[in-house]
């Protein structure tokens, strides 16, 4: 538990803090931590709403704050040209405009530190967003105290957070191919497509938009089930595509950066 008593040594330190929260296995974490080290009235969540996010995960962000002091801020991500045409480094842009809201609320509440879920595996991969929170001042304290993503979910399960088990997701824009033009529409569609499979059990799940076509990504474990599914092809086609394709390379992470 080193690492965990780390952790709230450095909370303890800030004393008052807000978080960006997103309802995932990490920002949850970290809220029930704070919430237990410095109390309630010592923490503020900071849920972001907007199309980049599933109907699902913000339902359940929601029901996760139920309880805890948290303000919610509107995020018009297709404000940001970068996001709506799906640049490269479109994260790195997104990332700013929406950190910079948070900071500006988290500041009205009269909360001077504002603090992200980011672990130490975060910092290996291709993630712009993380350069546009260094340079906003955001903390990352469990990356700070070199907290694995492995270890935040058995520190969860041991602490009893709901949590625990909760597949990664991302921003519905990593749905779709680099320099597609992104609108309202396309993200919902994405969101219905994979709530199929979720109905289904299967909740680690990608549906990868190429044109017309829905690639479908999910653990290798979980090829049966689909097959025992087919009918979710229809309901893909209900949606609007016209293909729908099983990738044999299973769920892979950044997919659309592994080219």
């Amino acid at each position: 538990m080193d690492k965990l008593n780390t952790l709230k040594q450095r909370l303890t330190a800030y004393q008052k803090v807000a978080i960006a929260y997103s309802g995932g296995c990490d920002s949850n974490f970290l809220l029930n931590v704070a919430l237990h080290t410095l109390g309630k009235e010592n923490v503020l969540a900071i849920l972001c709403v907007g199309d980049m996010m599933s109907s699902e995960d913000l339902a359940e962000a929601r029901t996760l704050l139920k309880d805890v002091q948290h303000v919610e801020i509107p995020i018009d991500v297709l404000s940001v040209e970068q996001f709506k045409h799906n640049a490269h480094d479109r994260c790195y842009h997104c990332k700013k405009m929406i950190m910079s809201k948070v900071i500006k609320a988290a500041h009205a509440q009269d909360f001077k530190y504002v603090l992200d879920g980011k672990n130490k595996d975060d910092e290996g991969v291709y993630r712009p967003g993380i350069q546009a929170c260094l340079e906003l001042g955001i903390l990352s304290p469990m990356a700070e105290c070199q907290l694995s993503k492995q270890e935040i979910r058995e520190y969860s399960k041991i602490l009893g957070i709901v949590t625990h088990d909760k597949p990664a997701n991302a921003c519905l824009a990593s749905r779709f191919d680099y320099d597609t033009l992104l609108t309202k529409e396309k993200l919902e569609r994405v969101d219905k497509a994979e709530a199929l499979f979720h109905q289904l059990g299967i909740y680690y799940v990608r549906v990868r938009v190429q044109d017309e076509l829905a690639r479908i990504e999910v653990e290798k474990k979980d090829f049966a089930k689909v097959m025992e599914h087919l009918e979710v092809a229809e309901a893909l086609k209900a949606l609007g595509f016209r293909y729908v394709t099983l990738d044999l390379n299973g769920i892979t992470s950044g997919s659309y950066d592994k080219k």
